[in-house]
This record gives structure tokens, C-alpha cells and sequence, in this order.
């Protein structure tokens, strides 16, 4: 056997000669896929097995990863994901085949030319059944069905709303505001119901849910609450973004920040400090959530072929980060 591994490496030749085929089949056979009986592949495997061949040497060694492209919303995390990613690429040696897209048939021709695939952001259906036809372990950066049978890395969107909401009622606040913006955003949507998990059970507090046009329409949305008689006296705004928008409109009515309202944002990205006052925000360690996707990939690529049982989900905490925009509730105006 010494004399076969030619100083230590077993080759695909050597297999391919051991069996009897091409080098074509077995290198089809150790990477899983098709082109070959069923038969061959089991006689492939076990002449690798036989020779001391590694499962490391099989197959394609580049990682995938495919950016969605169009959530411009969420583009400053998905880069943060990216020098995670790149960083324990780099760590670990191994390539990357990475591409911002969000086109289906792009996703599954990096997919076939990877041995796993990391899935960054919402890309649709059609994106994850080509995907999942190629029988290749795939790691989720965004929203998955329930109970879906896939790995995911992520944040703890729900988990940081709750912390929100207690920090708000330890600085005594009782009357809450959640800036939407848009809607339809699944992120801000998981905050909204953390927040409310903890403020619906406190007494004489309520949370107010506000929409409207991201360019324009805080100061009407503002004045749809006042008219019904509330006046919150924080926010905790769907990003950062958001909230920036907020301190700006809420300075130019005349409101003081922190000691007349209160504004809190979300992701701790570039804008929470270059504003004044510095936002109060939650920090979302992006790079590290693309980190530990890339270990666990690496992982599944080292067990063989999914499906694998059980699916891990992994979340990541964020963190809130105290800057000048929060403060104590202020007392009640007295009428008069």
C-alpha cells in the first residue's frame, strides 16, 4: 500500500486503477454525484477507504456563497456577514465563490461548482429548491419556513425587542412607540412582538405600532398619534437608518434628545454615531454570525452528504449599547 500512495497522497488514477473505471467516474463518485451506478460508487468508496484515501480530497474544495442583492435595507449586515465570512475563509484555508445576486440559476451554478453553500439573505423558493437538488450541505442567513429541515445562523431579533422593552421600563417609560417605517419586513417584526411580550404585562403601559413612507411621513405618523391622544415619550426604531430619520424630524419640531423623548435604534451600524446625540442602539455582531455559518458549513462538508439530523439553528446575541440618545422618562407636563 506504501508503494500505491506514492508519499502519503492517494490520487484519483490510483482509485480509478484499483476499480477497474475512469478517473471521471470516481471523482463523480466521491463527490456525490450523478453519472454513476449506484454499484460503482459503493466499489469507489470503498477502494478510497481501502487506500487510506480522505474525504478532504474529495471533490470540489471551494465555499459558496451567494449575497442577496436587492434588501438595500439590510446592506451594511450583509457586509459585515461577508468580512465574517472572509475572515474564517481565510483562518480555515479554504477558497470562497462568492457573488451578490439574487437570480436562481447564478445561485445553483456556484452551488454546483462548491462543496457547500452558504444561503445569505431572502432568496426565494425557486433559488432554494434548485439549491437543495444538488444534495450539497447548505447553511441559512435569513428567514426560514418553521421547523424547516436546514441549518440556520442568525440574530435574535425577538430576544433584542425584549431587552428594548426592559431597558425603556427601567428608565420609566410608559408610553412606547415601534417604528415600523415600510412594512413587511420579517426582522421588524420579530423586534415589534419582543417589545410587546414584555410591555403588554406591565400595568398603565401601552406600545404604539407606527408605519409610513421612510422619506417623509414620520411627522404625519407623529401627528396620527398625538391626535388620539399619545405621546410617547420613546421610540425604538426597526434600524438604525430609521431611527436617524427619527432624532433629525424629532430635533426640528423642537423635541430635546434624551430629555424630552427618548430614541433607540437597531444594528449599531455606521450612522448611530455619526449623528448627535450618538444613538442609543442594539448592536448585531454580523461578522460573527457569518463566522460560525462558515464553521458550522465546514462541518456539515466534513460529515458527508444531507440531509442531516437534527438541523442546528444558531443564534447570535446582539447587544445594547448605551449612547446619548435614551434617558429617564420625563415627568408629566402639568396642564396649564
Amino acid at each position: 500500500m506504501a508503494a500505491e500512495r506514492r508519499g502519503g497522497r492517494v490520487t484519483l488514477q490510483q482509485i480509478a486503477d484499483r476499480v477497474g473505471v475512469s478517473k471521471f467516474a470516481v471523482s463523480r463518485s466521491l463527490s456525490g454525484k450523478d453519472g454513476v451506478s449506484e454499484a460503482t460508487r459503493l466499489r469507489v468508496e470503498e477502494a478510497a477507504a481501502a487506500l487510506g484515501y480522505s474525504s478532504a480530497q474529495a471533490g470540489p474544495r471551494d465555499i459558496g456563497v451567494a449575497c442577496y442583492d436587492m434588501d438595500l435595507v439590510n446592506s451594511e449586515l450583509r457586509m459585515m456577514v461577508q468580512n465574517g465570512v472572509q475572515r474564517e475563509a481565510h483562518r480555515l484555508g479554504y477558497p470562497l465563490r462568492l457573488q451578490w445576486t439574487h437570480a436562481p440559476d447564478h445561485v445553483a451554478s456556484i452551488a454546483k461548482l462548491s462543496a457547500g453553500l452558504l444561503l445569505v439573505g431572502p432568496h426565494d423558493r425557486q433559488t432554494i429548491e434548485l439549491v437543495d437538488a444538488l444534495r450539497i450541505p447548505v447553511v441559512r442567513m435569513g428567514w426560514i419556513s418553521p421547523l424547516e429541515p436546514v441549518d440556520q445562523v442568525t440574530g435574535t431579533d425577538r430576544e433584542a425587542g425584549q431587552a428594548v422593552g426592559q431597558y425603556l421600563l427601567g428608565l420609566g417609560h410608559r408610553v412606547i412607540a415601534f417604528v415600523h417605517g415600510t412594512a413587511g419586513y420579517r426582522g421588524r417584526i420579530e423586534r415589534y412582538h419582543g417589545i410587546r411580550e414584555v410591555t403588554e404585562v406591565e400595568p398603565d403601559t401601552s406600545l404604539h405600532q407606527m408605519w409610513f413612507d421612510e422619506n417623509s411621513g414620520f411627522v404625519d405618523a407623529l401627528r396620527a398619534l398625538q391626535a388620539r391622544g399619545v405621546n410617547p415619550t420613546a421610540f425604538f426604531c426597526a434600524h438604525d437608518g430609521l431611527a436617524v430619520t427619527v432624532v433629525s424630524e424629532l430635533l426640528s419640531l423642537g423635541y430635546r434628545i434624551p430629555e424630552d423623548v427618548s430614541v433607540i435604534g437597531f444594528g449599531d451600524f455606521a450612522a448611530a454615531t455619526q449623528i448627535s446625540p450618538q444613538l442609543t442602539t442594539v448592536r448585531v455582531y454580523g461578522a460573527e454570525m457569518g463566522a460560525a455559518a462558515f464553521r458550522l458549513l465546514i462541518e456539515r462538508i466534513k460529515a458527508g452528504r444531507p440531509p442531516y439530523e437534527p438541523p442546528q439553528r444558531i443564534l447570535i446575541a446582539s447587544k445594547i449599547v448605551e449612547r446619548r440618545s435614551s434617558g429617564p422618562c420625563p415627568p408629566p407636563r402639568r396642564k396649564g
